[in-house]
């Protein structure tokens, strides 16, 4: 018999969404120790946060995130609000003895982030960063394929991860819906909303990145404020684009925008090894491309492998459909609260940590300060 896990949300936008509905499905596919509990979800509008409670399951509405954590029938906090506040909320939420699971990027920098790993250490309670795409079978398994060293040595690795949405001139900056453009409470652009994502999974995959030479652009200089109404400087990147070093040898570069018309939300990676290659595409996640020189001459080519299959060879899908029945992008949530919770009842953090996402947030930090400086950045 499962115990509760009392879940206390912190926003109710995108990602707050997406987490819900893994809290909400998990157990039906996963046998656990514990079955969250959708106890509370905290927001300013109170209105808005009642709409969400109802529509998710939530059993109660806060309007101040210090309320929540004094509350005892909150076991674990769930941040999903703007990067400025990730600091302040998971401190707070670690000094008050709750489990702290933060959206990413961790937090605006690496100082902020080492203090919040040091405020979750100290408190020694459970911690997680929502870095979801590591939770898609694929990419599972092309994880899996590395460590068996179907590979072979690493020489390349490239990814790319390009949107569309901020191209209109009209479009502000700051608020709920628009707070990415607002240096403020983002930190920086693409570097920490898109890059992140990539960088993660390429730590992940390959290890650890030792250097970068970047560079950034703001296309759109200034954008009326919605706090003030006025026009104001744009401060954060739309576009990124860097070349890095691992500490293997290999070789990788990296690109993010919002100003690529006609893509939405593509991302993609790319590794070469001396015996194999493997490639991957949002667009189509359930898929792995692999390609493998050892192969009869003839038939040697690249292969779509349907990562579908049960039977425990494929990452997490004994727990969904038959053999050739796709899932899809919510998934990768639901496997995150899985990792977590089983975790829980093994006494083991599931990866990422905080500890483990302040890895990322170096290499974001490098490469803002290689843009800026035009020279190669060392990695913390």
């Amino acid at each position: 018999m499962s115990k509760p896990l009392n879940i206390g949300m912190i926003g109710y936008g995108f990602m707050g969404r997406a987490h819900s509905n893994g809290y909400r499905k998990v157990n039906n596919f996963f046998d656990l120790p514990y079955h969250p509990v959708l106890k509370a979800v905290c927001a300013r509008d109170e209105a808005k946060a009642k709409e969400f409670a109802n529509r998710w399951g939530y059993e109660s509405v806060e309007t101040d995130w210090r309320k929540l954590l004094e509350r005892k029938d909150i076991d674990a906090v769930d941040i999903c609000v703007p990067n400025n506040l990730h600091k302040e909320i998971s401190i707070a939420a670690a000094k008050a003895g709750k489990m702290v699971l933060c959206e990413k990027p961790l937090s605006m920098d690496t100082a902020e982030g080492e203090e919040m790993c040091q405020a979750v250490e100290k408190a020694g309670v459970p911690n997680m960063v929502w870095y979801n795409y590591r939770r898609v079978p694929a990419v599972t398994m092309a994880k899996k394929l590395i460590e068996e060293g179907r590979l072979g040595r690493i020489f390349h690795y490239r990814a790319v991860f390009l949107q569309d949405w901020t191209i209109s001139t009209d479009l502000p900056q700051g608020g709920t819906a628009l707070w990415r453009l607002d240096a403020a409470a983002a930190g920086s652009g693409v570097t920490g909303d898109l890059l992140a994502h990539c960088i993660d999974t390429a730590i992940w995959l390959n290890g650890k990145i030792d250097t970068v030479s970047a560079m950034t652009e703001t296309f759109i200089k200034e954008r009326t404020h919605t706090a003030t109404g006025k026009k104001e400087q744009v401060k954060i990147d739309d576009a990124c684009a860097f070349l890095a070093r691992f500490q293997n040898g290999s070789l990788a570069t990296f690109e993010s925008t919002r100003y690529a018309r006609g893509h939405k939300a593509l991302y993609t990676f790319e590794i070469n090894g001396e015996k194999a290659s493997i490639k991957w595409d949002l667009h189509d996640l359930h898929r792995l491309e692999y390609f493998d020189h050892k192969d009869e001459g003839k038939l040697r080519a690249w292969r779509s492998i349907h990562v579908t299959d049960a039977g425990g060879e494929h990452p997490y899908m004994d727990h969904w459909w038959v053999p050739g029945l796709q899932i899809g992008y919510e998934h990768s949530f639901v496997h995150q609260v899985a990792d977590f919770i089983d975790g829980l009842g093994k006494g083991v953090l599931a990866d990422p940590t905080f500890r483990t996402a302040l890895e990322t947030q170096r290499v974001c930090d490098a490469v803002l300060k290689s843009a800026a400086s035009g020279a190669w950045v060392n990695v913390g």
